[in-house]
């Protein structure tokens, strides 16, 4: 049985530290993320995107992700990310996820309550949890893509928050989505962050935070990628935006980086095998390590 993301991210408010959201897209990654946490025993938010709905099914996803919540003790949640779509949102709550995200951060800020609250109104129904957006950040992720970050309104956040009845809101600070986020070394406008904890209540959420480790990156250059010029939100900023208030991270590009790495590696070293079992169980592996350090940076170690 799944945990209710609301309560994961209240309690981590509380204890001032962050949860990881990380996207899966297949079995294997969703083993080395859930194997990451149960070793740290860290409370752990599992999400899928519509791109990644669109490419292994919403069934498929959710059995995954149950199977992995009925054999662990830790506290595991499902997350639909970035939904867009209200009809893949209502099958969402149907399906009985944790929570679900209705990202109308590109819309106009009426239309963005509007709909919002009709999203709000139907998850709570069923005791589902709701992540909303306002501001947008910039690049490019599965069916999200925004050319130009517009950072959060504190004023306008504490508004919507009141009108619609969301349980946590995604904040636009600076990041960007993909591994190209920046043209050099990040910086994350943590005055305005500030400013939206001290007039905003729930928890909040910083999307497009991945780190793009260069060690990774050298890792799947070494055997083939063409990685020029790729940045990402450094380990001192995070640290600082959850001092300042973050309680949910979400990670996806740093998952991809992993497991690209891992593939590329045993393909280059090993052109003779073509046992799939041996070409992704070194990509696990390196999920499983890439979340371990997303884990401890993020302070729930323990907390599960």
């Amino acid at each position: 049985m799944f945990t209710s993301t609301k309560t994961i991210l209240e309690k981590a408010q509380r204890g001032r530290y962050a949860v990881g959201h990380f996207n899966i897209n297949n079995m294997e990654i969703a083993q080395g993320v859930v194997s990451a946490a149960v070793k740290l025993k860290s409370p752990v938010i599992l999400a899928t995107s519509e791109g990644a709905l669109q490419y292994a099914g919403m069934e498929y996803l959710k059995c995954l992700a149950e199977t992995a919540a009925s054999q662990v003790k830790i506290p595991l949640a499902f997350h639909l990310d970035h939904g867009r779509n209200l009809e893949v949102i209502d099958r969402a709550i149907r399906n009985g996820y944790s929570s679900v995200m209705f990202d109308g951060s590109h819309l106009e800020f009426e239309e963005n309550v509007r709909l919002t609250q009709k999203v709000v109104g139907k998850a709570e129904r069923r005791g589902i949890s709701v992540e909303a957006e306002l501001g947008t950040i910039g690049g490019a992720e599965d069916t999200v893509s925004e050319r130009n970050i517009i950072y959060t309104n504190p004023t306008k956040a504490k508004e919507f928050v009141e009108r619609t009845g969301c349980d946590f809101l995604a904040v636009a600070i600076g990041t960007s989505h993909g591994a190209y986020k920046f043209k050099g070394r990040a910086y994350l406008r943590q005055d305005i962050l500030q400013e939206i904890r001290r007039k905003v209540k729930i928890p909040l959420v910083l999307h497009g935070a991945s780190g793009v480790s260069p060690t990774i990156v050298k890792e799947a250059e070494r055997y083939g990628a063409n990685l020029p010029g790729v940045y990402g939100v450094s380990n001192s900023q995070l640290r600082l935006a959850i001092k300042n208030g973050i309680n949910k991270i979400n990670t996806d590009t740093d998952l991809r980086l992993a497991f690209d790495a891992g593939i590329r590696k045993v393909l280059k070293t090993k052109p003779a095998d073509f046992d799939p079992r041996h070409i992704l169980g070194l990509a696990r592996e390196s999920i499983q390590k890439i979340v371990e350090e997303r884990i401890k940076l993020f302070g729930s170690v323990k907390k599960g």
